[in-house]
């Protein structure tokens, strides 16, 4: 309750969601229709995942050489979910779907995160894999394989990554070779074989469904026979673990895709996360090794293709961050709200005769529960604004698209990285909150700490999400896109100083603004990147905290004539995080405006 609470006023008194039931895409929905998929959710992930959330990390996917074995509760939670129909819910009615908006499907979907993030993992990769299939490919790709994923029948993967390569992807060196003279002529598109190794694939194998449907970065040879360097001779796959018709039916045939080990990880551990080898020769469709695959698109266009789905990717990620804070702040606070120990320090100290009191009665367990409720808070409403300009993007006019899209291109490396990092201190705090308690496998919150711990890592780690910020973002474009959003924080800060108790907190959002945008012409000032980037995660950070100072005045100008206790508790979250955190800023932004020297100039040998 105290989450779905936070959740109806996110999203009805400061987005205003309901209100895009005017444009045509929503024009069937309301309220009442959004708050039926909202309760929906709600009731499957209470019964279906949180019950199970502890035996999905325990009873961890198990490989026995031929088959992947998970929990039962796993097959059921996922078909609840198929059940739903969620993994379509932004569909168009004709392909099954709801057409629910961004900011309402990501809503929904922070039930399931909330209660097993990891036996949720399955659907989010699903759907990515099936919308940029909607996106990039051919009508009888979409028809036979991203239908097939909307409705539940088969699941898919994002195979991108491998052992030598890690993030650099431009060092892939998954090779595809065309099938044959008439690989073109394939009705599910042109034809190829794929030798070479995946790793860290979430989803990877299981036998949850039918099929699944892996999506394959790898390098089609030149006539010379060699790849092609860096990322541009990258194109995009589709690779069916087991070969289909056009039909949509199972052929009976395996593809030459193995499993060759699971990854054995800190947490998130009810998602299979695997080693895969494409076309090793353990099986031959057609007579022949090498693993079937369908190109998508053009040849060389595989990394354009797979960045389609990267904001929506990245907000989805920032979200599951954000729910795990939250599931950590909860156990937490009703833990602290019945532990009694220690007593009131008082003139004449303390007297051991007097009853212990709620640890919640203390100054610092207040503050650890402050900064939790801070963050997943905070970091509640940075995802679902980020996620209601994906739909401004979609569906408003031409200005309103074309703002949208600049204000996303800069926030969606503080969506991915901001949750991620600060929502894993929440979970930290909580642990400490319980104390001893906390750090035991009887008490959830270590497994939210290591749950939440793989989210600074996939969906590009904490230091490349810095470096898209600094090295791209901030200057594309002449600086249009940090601008776009210094506008809208000056707007609110301009707001809050007609507010009574307000007023100090714009003034400290402003010279935090400022502060970041001399910190970025000072990183530049000089034109060498390895000068600018050195320090691009302490800007990272400094610019998230920013971003999260505006969003929390925003938030509570929202709560103008509430006095109730829920206001007040945002206001004291949006109290505590300019207190206690945006000072924080100023140091961040120190070395990097300095354009501080230490780790460029560090030598291996000095370590």
């Amino acid at each position: 309750m105290l989450m779905r609470q936070t959740l109806d006023f996110l999203l009805y008194h400061w987005l205003k969601v309901d209100r895009l039931s005017a444009r045509e895409r929503f024009s069937e929905h309301s309220r009442e229709t959004f708050d039926a998929v909202l309760d929906t959710c709600e009731k499957i992930a209470r019964e279906k995942f949180a019950p199970f959330n502890r035996l999905a990390d325990t009873e961890e996917p198990r490989f026995d050489g031929e088959r992947v074995h998970l929990p039962a509760a796993t097959h059921e939670a996922l078909a609840a979910y198929v059940g739903s129909g969620m993994l379509a819910a932004a569909q168009d009615y004709e392909h099954g779907g709801m057409q629910l908006p961004c900011v309402v499907e990501m809503a929904a979907n922070c039930f399931f995160s909330k209660a097993s993030v990891a036996m949720g993992g399955y659907a989010m990769l699903t759907n990515g894999n099936a919308n940029l299939l909607m996106a990039h490919g051919t009508p009888a790709q979409r028809e036979v394989f991203a239908m097939n994923e909307f409705s539940g029948r088969w699941f898919g993967t994002m195979c991108l990554s491998e052992p030598q390569a890690g993030s650099s992807l431009s060092d892939v060196a998954t090779r595809a070779e065309p099938d044959g003279d008439g690989f073109q002529a394939d009705p599910l598109g042109p034809r190829y074989r794929l030798t070479g190794n995946k790793m860290w694939i979430s989803g990877g194998e299981h036998e949850l469904t039918e099929n699944i449907v892996h999506l394959v970065l790898a390098k089609i040879p030149g006539p010379d026979g060699k790849l092609l360097p860096g990322t541009k001779g990258i194109s995009l796959f589709i690779v069916p673990k087991h070969l289909v018709g056009t039909d949509a039916r199972l052929t009976g045939e395996r593809n030459d895709v193995t499993l060759a080990g699971l990854n054995h990880k800190l947490g998130y551990r009810g998602t299979t996360n695997c080693l895969l080898n494409f076309g090793e020769g353990r099986h031959t469709p057609g007579g022949r090794r090498g693993a079937i695959g369908y190109l998508v698109g053009q040849p060389g266009e595989g990394l354009r293709c797979m960045f389609h789905m990267m904001n929506e990717a990245r907000i989805g990620v920032g979200l599951g961050a954000v729910m795990l804070g939250y599931a950590g702040y909860e156990a937490s606070l009703d833990y602290a709200r019945q532990r009694p120990q220690g007593r009131p320090m008082t003139a004449a100290g303390k007297d051991a005769a007097q009853p212990q009191r709620p640890i919640i009665e203390h100054a610092d367990v207040k503050r650890m529960l402050l900064a939790q409720k801070s963050y997943v808070e905070g970091g509640l409403a940075l995802e679902l604004f980020c996620a209601r300009l994906v739909d401004e993007q979609h569906t408003g006019t031409a200005d309103e698209s074309a703002a949208a899209k600049r204000l996303l291109e800069v926030l969606i490396p503080i969506a991915k990285s901001w949750p991620s990092e600060w929502c894993l201190e929440a979970n930290s705090l909580a642990i400490q909150v319980l104390g001893g308690y906390g750090y035991t496998r009887d008490f959830p919150v270590e497994q939210y700490w290591r749950d939440n711990r793989l989210n600074m890592i996939h969906e590009g780690t904490h230091g490349i999400q810095a470096l898209d910020l600094l090295g791209r973002k901030v200057v594309m474009d002449g600086g249009q896109a940090l601008m776009a959003l210094a506008t809208r924080i000056s707007d609110t800060a301009q707001r809050a100083g007609q507010v009574p108790g307000l007023a100090e907190a714009a003034n400290e959002l402003g010279a935090a603004l400022a502060a970041v945008g001399g910190a970025t012409k000072k990183a530049w000032s000089t034109g060498e990147p390895e000068e600018a980037l050195a320090n691009a995660t302490p800007y990272l950070q400094a610019f998230g905290h920013t971003v999260l100072a505006w969003i929390w005045l925003d938030v509570v100008l929202a709560l103008e004539g509430r006095d109730d206790d829920f206001a007040q508790g945002k206001r004291a979250a949006q109290r505590y995080f300019f207190a206690y955190e945006l000072p924080k800023v100023t140091a961040w932004l120190g070395v990097v405006a300095r354009r501080e020297a230490l780790t460029r100039e560090m030598r291996d040998a000095w370590f």
